[in-house]
């Protein structure tokens, strides 16, 4: 697993579309096993300690098999309601 920073990308900005209407502190915590600090500090470009911190390649990897897998859930969802 890569540690490196790429910094090609805004991660904020590519997800500027669905930002306000997903808790991120429970994509944090399930996804991630992280904090809802966290997650809020790697979607702004810190590290946490006033640094800069995006994610890394790795991290933006997993993030976008967790919004995968999110939807899934939200369509089986979804197809689970009766009309």
């Amino acid at each position: 697993m890569s540690t490196q920073v790429l910094k090609t990308t805004n991660v904020s900005a590519q997800l500027q579309d669905i930002r306000l209407d997903i808790t991120w502190s429970k994509i944090a915590r399930r996804y991630f096993g992280k904090s809802a600090s966290w997650m809020y500090n790697k979607l702004n470009g810190i590290d946490g300690n006033g640094g800069e911190g995006e994610f890394t390649y790795a991290e933006k990897q997993h993030l976008k098999d967790a919004l995968y897998d999110f939807s899934e859930r939200i369509r089986k969802a979804a197809d689970s309601i009766e009309i």
